[in-house]
C-alpha cells in the first residue's frame, strides 16, 4: 500500500492517512478566516476630496472675485460654459444607452407604456399645480405693485429674438419637433426629446427581435458603463465650472445693482423653497420617503445646479442615483429625461408669477378670465419652448403675446435678473424630476417604502 509523505519526507503509516487529511482540511477551512480578520480596514477619504465641499469653496471664491474685481470675474465665464458643454456632449449617449438597454431588458412591454402614461399624468398634475400656486402668490403679494413703469422707456428691441422664437413654437410645431429629420440629426442637435423618441423605438425593436440582438444589447450596456465613467471624470471639473458661472453672474449684475427687482427674486426663491418642502415634500411623504433625506442624497447635484444655473449638467448623476435608490434602468431612462421637458415645476412657478409681475409693474389690470387664460396658455407654452436656449423666458414671452392687454415690452424688466431666476427654476425642475422618478417607481411597486428609506439612509453613511 502506498505511503503518504509530508514535511521532511518521512513516510506516514496508512492508518494515519485519514487523520492527516482531516487536519489538512481543517487548516484549509480556517485560512480564509485568518485572511479576513487581518485585512486592513478601508481608509476614510480626506474631507477636502468631497465634491460638495469643493463646489461650495469655488462658489464662495467666485462671489468674492465678483464683488472685488467684476471685470476679472466676468472673464471667468468660459469656465462655466465649457463645463456645461462637456456634460451636454454626452447626455444624448447616456439617454440612448440607458433607455435602449432598459426597455430591451424589460420582459413586459406593457409596463413601458404604463410607466410612460403614469409619468405624463404625474407631470401634468404637478406642473399645473405649480402654475396655479404662482398665480395665487402673485395675487396675494403683488410683487410688481408700485413700480409704475412707463412701457415706452423700456428696451423692447432686446426682446425681438425671444419673441421670434416664441412665435415659432406652436403646439403642432412642438409635437412635430419630437420627430427628428434623421436619426443622426437628433444626436447632432442634442435634442433630448428627439433622442428619447429614437431610443424608445430602438429599445422596442431590440426587445421584439429577441435573443438574436442580445450581443447588441450587451454592447449598449457596456457603453452605458463607459459613458458614466466619463461623467465621473468630468464631474471632478464641476468646481471650476461653478466658479466660472458664479463669478460671471456676480461680476456682471452684482447684488446691490438689482435694486427693487430684488423683491421679486426673493419672493420667487421663497416660493420655490416652500414648493419643494411642502408640495414635493407632501408628495414624497405619501410615497413613503422624506424629502429632506432625498435632498441630502442629491446634495452634489443641487450644488452643481446652483453654481451653473442649469439643470442639464446634473442629469447623468441624477439618473445614476435614482437607479441606486432602487428604480429600474428603464423607468429612470423614461421618467427623468422626459421630465426635463414635461415636468418643469420651477418654470411653471416662474411663468405665472412673472406674468402677474409684468402686469402689475405696468399698471395693467387683469380680470379673472384673463388670468385663467394665462394659466391655460402657460400649460402648453411651458412645454412648447423646450430645447431652446432661454426656454423659460421664451415661453413667458409667448404666453404674454396671447393677451394684448399686457405689454410684452414689460418683459425687458426681467432680462437683467433672469440669470438669478434661472437658478431657482433649474433647482426646482431637477428636484421635481428626481421625486417624480421615485413616485412612479413606488406607483409601479418596483420598491417598497422601507427599502427606499433604507437606501436613502445608506447615502448618508
Amino acid at each position: 500500500m502506498e505511503s503518504l509523505r509530508v514535511g521532511d519526507g518521512h513516510p506516514v503509516r496508512p492508518g494515519r492517512k485519514a487523520a492527516l487529511r482531516t487536519d489538512l482540511r481543517k487548516e484549509s477551512n480556517t485560512a480564509p478566516l485568518v485572511t479576513t480578520m487581518t485585512s486592513p480596514a478601508p481608509q476614510k477619504k480626506p474631507f477636502y476630496t468631497s465634491l460638495s465641499l469643493q463646489v461650495l469653496v469655488a462658489m464662495a471664491a467666485a462671489i468674492a472675485l465678483g464683488y472685488f474685481s467684476p471685470a476679472k470675474a466676468m472673464a471667468m465665464k468660459p469656465l462655466g460654459d465649457a463645463f456645461i458643454r462637456m456634460i451636454t456632449m454626452i447626455i444624448t449617449l447616456i439617454i440612448f444607452s440607458t433607455v435602449v438597454t432598459g426597455i430591451a431588458g424589460m420582459e413586459d412591454m406593457k409596463k413601458v407604456g404604463r410607466v410612460g402614461g403614469k409619468a405624463l399624468l404625474y407631470f401634468e398634475a404637478v406642473s399645473t399645480l405649480a402654475l396655479g400656486i404662482g398665480l395665487v402668490v402673485g395675487n396675494l403679494v403683488h410683487p410688481g405693485a408700485g413700480f409704475n413703469v412707463n412701457v415706452s422707456t423700456l428696451d423692447a428691441k432686446s426682446l425681438a429674438d425671444y419673441a421670434g422664437q416664441a412665435k415659432a413654437q406652436s403646439v403642432t410645431d412642438f409635437l412635430m419637433h419630437i420627430i427628428p429629420t434623421t436619426v443622426m440629426d437628433a444626436f447632432a442637435k442634442g435634442d433630448i426629446l428627439q433622442v428619447l423618441f429614437v431610443s424608445v423605438l430602438f429599445g422596442f425593436a431590440l426587445s421584439a427581435v429577441g435573443p438574436r440582438c442580445k450581443p447588441l444589447v450587451d454592447l449598449f450596456d457596456a457603453l452605458t458603463h463607459a459613458v458614466f465613467g466619463v461623467v465621473k471624470i468630468l464631474m471632478r471639473l464641476a468646481p471650476l465650472g461653478a466658479f466660472g458661472a458664479m463669478a460671471f453672474t456676480v461680476g456682471k449684475y452684482g447684488i446691490a445693482s438689482l435694486g427693487p427687482l430684488a423683491k421679486l427674486i426673493g419672493l420667487f426663491y421663497v416660493v420655490s423653497i416652500l414648493f419643494v418642502l411642502l408640495v414635493l415634500g407632501g408628495i414624497a411623504r405619501v410615497a413613503g420617503f422624506s424629502i429632506l433625506k432625498f435632498l441630502a442624497c442629491i446634495k452634489e447635484e443641487i450644488l452643481v445646479v446652483l453654481g451653473l444655473s442649469s439643470s442639464e449638467p446634473a442629469l447623468p448623476t441624477l439618473m445614476a442615483k435614482m437607479e441606486r435608490l432602487g428604480c429600474s434602468k428603464a423607468l429612470v431612462g423614461l421618467v427623468v429625461p422626459t421630465g426635463y421637458t414635461f415636468n418643469t415645476d420651477g418654470t411653471s412657478l416662474y411663468m405665472t408669477l412673472a406674468a402677474l409681475f409684468v402686469a402689475q409693474a405696468t399698471n395693467t389690470h387683469l380680470s379673472l378670465r384673463e388670468q385663467l387664460t394665462i394659466l391655460a396658455v402657460a400649460i402648453l407654452t411651458s412645454k412648447g419652448a423646450s430645447g431652446v436656449q432661454g426656454a423659460s423666458f421664451i415661453a413667458l414671452v409667448g404666453t404674454l403675446m396671447v393677451l394684448p392687454s399686457i405689454p410684452v415690452a414689460g418683459m425687458a424688466l426681467l432680462l437683467g435678473i433672469d440669470r438669478f431666476m434661472s437658478t431657482a427654476r433649474a433647482l426646482v425642475n431637477m428636484i421635481g424630476n428626481g421625486v417624480a422618478a421615485l413616485v412612479v417607481a413606488r406607483w409601479e411597486n418596483e420598491l417598497d417604502s422601507a427599502t427606499l428609506r433604507r437606501n436613502l439612509a445608506d447615502f448618508g453613511k
